[in-house]
């Protein structure tokens, strides 16, 4: 009988060389979506190296932010990145499945992921942004529960902004049978 394949997710800084291929992957393609969808080509070399550079994710780290990394079977295969942005908020960014990884449950684990790291740094309420082109982000956030919401930014490449409340359920109120 051969062993089952499972998903494991981590903290990990955001400078490990598993987060940082991670980080490049993500950054590339949806640059190169953006690019290909607006101007037809992919992103500039040098433009990539820039913003890769540039956005190192270090407001990731605790103790305002976490960064997770997801494995399948050993392999880094995703990420997701939460930061406090006020006391009781925090924002959800960098949710990445590489392609090849894609169909195999990784992205609703990670979120359910951030969203215990957010709790954990004491947000109640998760936001994020998106784009219009990134249909599928936008279909896993409102299948996971986070509704559409008004900006909260003034983001350039933001065109959809979610929310979702992460305060406990109330408990059921039990009866005296």
């Amino acid at each position: 009988m051969t062993g089952m394949t499972t998903w494991t997710i981590t903290p990990e800084p955001y400078d490990s060389p598993a987060a940082a291929a991670l980080w490049r992957a993500y950054y590339t393609e949806v640059s190169d979506r953006w690019y290909l969808l607006h101007q037809g080509h992919r992103t500039d070399p040098d433009e990539l190296e820039r913003e890769i550079a540039a956005c190192t994710g270090s407001e990731l780290s605790p103790p305002d932010g976490q960064l997770l990394v997801a494995r399948y079977g050993g392999e880094p295969a995703g990420s997701a990145g939460v930061r406090l942005i006020a006391p009781d908020t925090a924002e959800l960014t960098r949710v990445f499945v590489p392609e090849r990884m894609r169909g195999r449950g990784g992205a609703a684990l990670l979120v359910a992921a951030a969203e215990e790291a957010a709790r954990a740094l004491g947000a109640r309420l998760l936001i994020l942004d998106t784009r219009d082109d990134l249909v599928e982000a936008r279909a896993l956030y409102a299948r996971l529960g986070f509704t559409e919401t008004a900006p909260h930014n003034n983001s350039q490449y933001a065109e959809h902004w979610f929310r979702k409340d992460l305060s406990p359920a109330p408990e059921a109120v039990s009866r005296p049978s």
